[in-house]
């Protein structure tokens, strides 16, 4: 397993565009590396503003996502 931490700052306004389905995939790009993952798995983050905080996605060694949690 491999993880990488990130700060996530989307509005929700900005988030409309993934739960309306214009996006798909959330780009990230930290630390000089950058990474995609699937933009559903940010819909138990999503409050009123959007989606704020630092977060630890855990992936497989094939690069296929496994979890996704928010640490602050």
């Amino acid at each position: 397993m491999n993880k990488v931490r990130f700060t996530l700052n989307i509005s929700a306004d900005r988030y409309l565009d993934y739960y309306r389905g214009h996006a798909r995939q959330v780009l990230v790009e930290t630390s000089g590396r950058s990474f995609a993952f699937p933009a559903e798995h940010l819909r138990p983050f999503v409050d009123r503003r959007g989606v704020y905080g630092e977060f630890e996605l855990t992936y497989s060694d094939d690069n296929k996502f496994i979890s996704l949690v928010r640490l602050a």
